[in-house]
C-alpha cells in the first residue's frame, strides 16, 4: 500500500487523534505528517510530542503534503477553501467538517480537486471512534484504502451516501454529547442516593460502555436486551415506566432530528 504524506489544516483534538493514531499503528512515520494551525504554541507542542513537521502557512503545507486533511470547524472552512483557490493547489482533500458534502466543497473550489468527506466523532481520540465515509468519492482506490486504513485503526468505519450524512452527523457525530449528558445525569442520580461522585461516574460510564458492547457483540436488537434486564414487577421496569412517562425516547428522537436540520443549514 502506498503511503501519502498528510498535511493537516487545523491541529485540534480530532486532528491530533487522527495523526497520532496513524503514527501509533505505523501507518505513517511522523516525518510524513505536516501540520498547520493558527496557534504557533499548539504546533510547537505537537511537534515536540510527536515529532511531526510544522509549516508556516497553508501554501507551504500544499507544497509538502500529498493529501490534505481539513480539520477545521464548518464556519472556518470557506476561508480555508478560498485560500486553497488562491494557491491553486490540486492536492486531494479529506474534510471532516460537519455540514459540508464533497459536492459542496468541490463547488467552492475553482480547480478540479479530489474530495473525500468523512464524519468522525470524538471517541476517535480513545480509539473507539465511529467514522462515516461519504460515498461515492472520486478518490482513487489507492488513496481510499490508505485513508480508510488510518480511520479503521481508530474505531469502526461505515460508508453512507451524501443524502444521509446529515443524519449521520446528528447520531454519531453529535451523539457523544447526548451520551455524556446521560452519563452525567446517571452519576448525579448516584450522588443523590449517597454514592460518591467518582464512584457514580465510574458506575455510569462503565455501564454505558458495557451496554454498548452488548449491542455490538451480540447483534441483538436493543429492545430485546432491554427486555432481558426488566424482570416482571421488578425495579428496572419501574424505572423504564418513568422514562416512558417523561418522554425519554421521543426527546432523543426530536433532538437528533433538530441536529440533522441544523447540519443541513450549515
Amino acid at each position: 500500500m502506498k503511503n501519502f504524506k498528510l498535511g493537516f489544516v487545523g491541529a485540534g483534538n480530532m486532528a491530533e487523534a487522527i495523526f497520532s493514531g496513524a503514527i501509533e499503528r505505523k501507518v505513517l512515520d511522523s516525518s510524513e505528517i505536516y501540520v498547520f494551525d493558527i496557534s504557533e504554541e499548539r504546533m510547537s507542542a505537537l511537534s515536540e510530542k510527536y515529532s511531526v513537521n510544522t509549516v508556516k502557512n497553508i501554501e507551504e503545507l500544499c507544497k509538502k503534503a500529498e493529501m490534505l486533511v481539513l480539520a477545521v470547524k464548518p464556519n472556518i472552512l470557506p476561508a480555508v477553501l478560498d485560500e486553497l483557490n488562491d494557491i491553486g493547489t490540486k492536492v486531494p482533500i479529506v474534510s471532516i467538517a460537519a455540514g459540508w458534502s464533497a459536492l459542496k466543497i468541490k463547488g467552492h473550489l475553482k480547480y478540479d480537486v479530489e474530495v473525500l468527506r468523512i464524519m468522525p466523532n470524538m471517541p476517535l481520540m480513545s480509539g473507539e471512534g465511529m467514522s462515516v465515509f461519504e460515498v461515492p468519492t472520486d478518490f482513487d482506490k489507492e488513496e481510499y484504502i490508505f485513508i480508510k486504513g488510518i480511520f479503521q485503526g481508530l474505531g469502526l468505519v461505515l460508508e453512507q451516501p451524501e443524502k444521509l450524512m446529515d443524519a449521520v452527523t446528528s447520531i454519531s457525530g453529535s451523539g457523544p454529547a447526548y451520551v455524556f449528558m446521560f452519563i452525567e445525569a446517571l452519576a448525579d442520580a448516584g450522588v443523590l442516593n449517597g454514592i460518591s461522585r467518582d464512584d457514580s461516574v465510574l458506575l455510569a460510564a462503565q455501564t454505558v460502555l458495557g451496554s454498548a458492547h452488548a449491542v455490538l457483540d451480540s447483534g441483538t436488537h436493543p429492545a430485546l436486551l432491554k427486555d432481558a434486564v426488566c424482570s416482571p414487577g421488578g425495579t428496572t421496569i419501574e424505572a423504564v415506566k418513568v422514562l416512558e412517562e417523561k418522554g425519554f425516547r421521543s426527546s432523543i428522537i426530536e433532538a437528533v432530528d433538530a441536529c440533522a436540520d441544523k447540519s443541513k443549514k450549515l
